[in-house]
């Protein structure tokens, strides 16, 4: 869905770097690296970054209008 705002683990802010790693990452550099110029160590942070899906896109279509 939406990546979320802090780590469900260690409340580490991690949303405002999201931007960054996915457009770093389609350049083509390692997702390790890119994670950890981000300052983002903890490997809690780092399954948040990893581990997410974006779906929103695919569900919105299939909201009701009202």
């Amino acid at each position: 869905m939406i990546i979320p705002i802090r780590c469900f683990t260690c409340g580490k802010l991690v949303a405002d770097k999201w931007e960054e790693f996915i457009r770093r990452v389609r350049q083509g550099e390692p997702p390790d690296a890119v994670l950890t110029s981000l300052d983002i160590i903890r490997y809690c942070c780092r399954r948040m970054m990893l581990s997410h899906v974006n779906l929103i896109d695919d569900i919105l279509p299939f909201s009701q209008h009202t």
